[in-house]
């Protein structure tokens, strides 16, 4: 199973989309799924190596908030805002990530280093809500009607489709440079056995602070292009510990190990959470008159059920399963010859 065959198809396919008569609505989840296989790419070209972040809806927020900020209050357009947006989601990923690497803080316990962030993020967004909306949420102006270059808005669906379907391939050429580098290499030696990693010259805090800044500044851009797309956002959108642990989950059940596994994570996400949006309808479901059930947890109790059911089952996810039976699929049939 060729995966560049698969994705130049993949691509193909996406860029004549639009030529087929799609309605609005369903261009909006193509567009929204283009952007969280992106987020959740970014994820994984670290978690793969063992960096298990549950702090990447802090790097969303900065990314975002950080954006849709320099343009309200600075007059930054975002073709300054956003890389700027992304250098600070870098220099966050250097505060937490060299402290926790320097003195051996991994496993679990990063895991929950990077959770406190993500609510800490979530934190200072509410308490400044003079500033950010806090929990209402902040909406980026607009500039005038109609399209503007200049502050990266326009009402043509169309145009920010095609910008997604290039962002997505840009998420995709990313991890398989990545995985195609010397680093893959360090980084699978340093997941196994850091002391022997160093010993043979690996310098193990600088290879994990090298992945752990890149995919802290590639979730950065995909808040700030989810900003820019939606022109709102809140902490329950993209940051806070929810949005973290819905990335986990999606490339989880996607396929960690695999450049094609974060798209079929944001696919399966993206369609459950409509598909319970539509089932639940609104927060609070009554059985009967009297008998109400307040259901705004449901999502994430059902992601995290599939969740635990994939990590038992499906360890490597949809898109590795799927290889696992291609591989063996052939490797059956040349014994039979």
């Amino acid at each position: 199973m060729n995966n560049k065959i698969i994705i130049a198809a993949i691509a193909v396919i996406l860029s004549l989309v639009p030529f087929i008569g799609v309605d609005s609505y369903q261009m909006h989840l193509i567009i929204m799924i283009l952007i969280w296989s992106f987020a959740y790419t970014a994820w994984s070209v670290m978690g793969r190596f063992g960096l298990v972040s549950l702090g990447h809806g802090a790097f969303m927020a900065v990314g975002g908030y950080g954006t849709a900020l320099m343009w309200n209050e600075l007059g930054l357009s975002p073709w300054i805002g956003i890389p700027v947006a992304m250098v600070c989601s870098g220099v966050l990923a250097l505060l937490i990530g060299y402290p926790c690497f320097r003195f051996r803080i991994t496993g679990n316990y990063f895991a929950l280093v990077t959770l406190a962030l993500a609510e800490v993020a979530r934190q200072i967004i509410i308490a400044t809500r003079e500033t950010t909306g806090g929990s209402l949420g902040y909406t980026p102006e607009t500039h005038g009607e109609g399209s503007s270059i200049m502050a990266l808005q326009s009402d043509e669906r169309i145009i920010f489709y095609f910008a997604a379907v290039l962002v997505w391939i840009l998420g995709i050429v990313i991890w398989r440079m990545v995985d195609g580098s010397m680093i893959r290499y360090a980084l699978e030696a340093i997941s196994e056995d850091e002391d022997a990693s160093a010993a043979v010259g690996v310098r193990v805090t600088k290879e994990k602070l090298k992945v752990t800044v890149l995919s802290a500044v590639m979730t950065a851009f995909a808040g700030a292009f989810y900003a820019q797309y939606q022109m709102f956002i809140s902490p329950d959108t993209i940051g806070g510990v929810g949005i973290s642990l819905q990335i986990v989950f999606a490339v989880v059940v996607g396929g960690i190990y695999s450049s094609l596994g974060p798209t079929i994570g944001a696919l399966v996400t993206l369609l459950l959470a409509e598909v319970l949006r539509v089932w639940i309808g609104t927060d609070i479901y009554c059985v009967t008159d009297s008998v109400c059930l307040n259901l705004a947890g449901a999502p994430l109790l059902v992601y995290g059920l599939m969740l635990v059911l994939f990590i038992i089952f499906l360890p490597k996810g949809i898109v590795g399963a799927m290889e696992d039976w291609w591989r063996n699929r052939k490797a059956d049939s040349l014994t039979a010859k």
